[in-house]
């Protein structure tokens, strides 16, 4: 993939403004990409749109095919009768800083539910063809997902390794009474992703429309409780009632000083192999049907990933085993075409990880939170950049830039980002954003909290903290006119505007 010089903004949906507690893609989204095509952005970078489990991680999602039902829009739904004003009217006062997920996601819930039996009822024209095509389309992944998330539903959440054996083991049998005793209820989880799929594609026409790009993500692992972990059990190193023998996690690195136990089940690259890669070919050209490109989370993986034992407490005393490699990307282009991938190379990365992400031409990352230790110099800082890579003033994972100067900073990198920029550190985000657009890197993103020289407090995500993260959420005056114009501004001095 090669990348046209440009700058995009990173913001995942959940965080915009609205009525209902939590940002989706309605209104407000087609809002954000005017504001973004204002500013002169190329690129609206999202996290995975998949539905989340416990935690509300987009990283830790119960489907990587299936959309985060939670982002549908009601007052979209309302504009196609399914919905009604009172209906949208009858809901709660929601806090506009933060997303308090086990308020939020009932109501989207309830709402679905009477879209559901309005449609069932008596569907707008033409609604009914286009549910029914929908299913044929996407009945490679649909079934299971849909059969999934009600089983998933009926037992309160429960992972899928506790149901009763017949169901947990899939016999078909068992499957096939479930499904007919629960015929309803598994159609309204097929609906729930037709309504996401038609309103993310309307979203995505208007992004076409306005010259802004989607830059998706598309994590490596999937979870355990996951339906195509329950549905594949064959690509996964799974003993014989479907518990992971061996987990992911990264060494310690600068994120954590035990590393990061992830915990999710990993693939059995040997089958992967004997099929073709044919669930990896499905799983990618799916996501591009969403998105223009694809970053992939823990690229380094592909090359060599760590293996924990499952049960181990951290992930330090994992091991280094070898992935995949290239052979895994030669049978996705054969099939797909050219890669549209961007590679999250972040952490410990060895040559076999750089040598694999150039052989495939992809661009990889670099991130400046991370680029001013003085001594040894990072490979992140700008005079080592390269053309071929994207270039962050932070990710999802990091703190905001004013949070990391003010509080994660040591006094060394301090003292040589503002000599680096020449600055009192006063407007460090804005020093941060320059340095980015600056850059050789063909694409700069940044997070719109450092649009916004927003604090710790907005950050997105702590890792290894398994509560309180992807709760941030815009107010109006983080998408007022002054920052969008200030941002083109910079983005014309820099030669990444439109």
């Amino acid at each position: 993939m090669r990348l046209e010089r440009a700058f995009g903004v990173l913001l995942h949906p959940t965080c915009l403004p609205g009525p209902f507690g939590v940002g989706d893609v309605g209104p407000a989204a087609h809002a954000y990409v005017d504001w973004l095509a204002q500013a002169g952005a190329r690129w609206w970078q999202v996290l995975p749109t998949n539905p989340v489990g416990p935690g509300a991680s987009p990283y830790a999602a119960t489907s990587t095919f299936a959309g985060n039902p939670t982002l549908v829009s009601p007052e979209l739904l309302r504009e196609e009768g399914l919905l009604t004003a009172a209906e949208l009217a009858d809901r709660p006062e929601f806090s506009p800083f933060a997303v308090d997920f086990d308020r939020v996601v009932p109501l989207k819930l309830a709402l679905l539910q009477k879209a559901w039996k309005r449609f069932s009822s008596r569907a707008p024209a033409g609604m009914e063809e286009a549910f029914g095509r929908f299913r044929e389309d996407n009945a490679f992944w649909l079934a299971d997902y849909a059969l999934f998330a009600a089983i998933l539903r009926a037992t309160g959440g429960k992972g899928w390794t506790d149901w009763p054996a017949d169901l947990a083991l899939r016999r078909p049998a068992a499957l096939s009474a479930w499904r007919s005793t629960h015929e309803r209820d598994v159609q309204f989880e097929e609906f729930c992703q037709f309504l996401f799929a038609s309103q993310w594609q309307r979203l995505r026409r208007h992004a076409r429309e306005r010259g802004v790009a989607i830059l998706g993500d598309v994590p490596i692992y999937l979870a355990a409780d996951s339906a195509e972990v329950w549905a594949n059990r064959s690509l996964f190193r799974l003993d014989k009632r479907g518990r992971a023998v061996a987990v992911s996690g990264v060494p310690p690195d600068y994120f954590s000083k035990t590393g990061q136990l992830w915990g999710n089940p990993l693939y059995d690259w040997a089958a992967a192999e004997a099929s073709e890669y044919a669930w990896w070919v499905k799983r990618f050209r799916a996501a591009l049907q969403l998105v223009d490109a694809v970053r992939l989370d823990h690229f380094r993986g592909f090359a060599a990933f760590w293996e924990v034992p499952a049960g181990d407490t951290t992930a330090a005393g994992g091991r280094w085993v070898p992935g995949p490699g290239r052979k895994l990307f030669d049978a996705v282009r054969r099939t797909i075409g050219e890669l549209p991938f961007v590679a999250e190379d972040l952490g410990v990365i060895t040559d076999d990880v750089r040598a694999l992400r150039e052989e495939l031409g992809l661009p990889g990352m670099a991130v400046l939170q991370f680029a001013f230790a003085p001594n040894p110099r990072s490979a992140f800082i700008p005079y080592r950049h390269e053309r071929n890579q994207v270039v962050y003033t932070g990710t999802h994972d990091n703190n905001t830039t004013v949070g990391w100067y003010l509080g994660d900073a040591s006094p060394e990198e301090k003292d040589l980002v503002r000599r680096y920029t020449g600055s009192d550190g006063r407007e460090i985000h804005w020093d941060l954003i320059r340095l980015a657009f600056a850059s050789v890197a063909a694409l700069a993103v940044v997070p719109h909290q450092d649009v916004a020289g927003l604090g710790a407090d907005c950050r997105m995500n702590t890792p290894a903290k398994p509560a309180g993260n992807w709760r941030f959420r815009l107010t109006e005056w983080m998408l007022g006119p002054s920052l969008r114009d200030r941002l083109a501004e910079t983005a014309w001095v820099y030669g990444r505007g439109r």
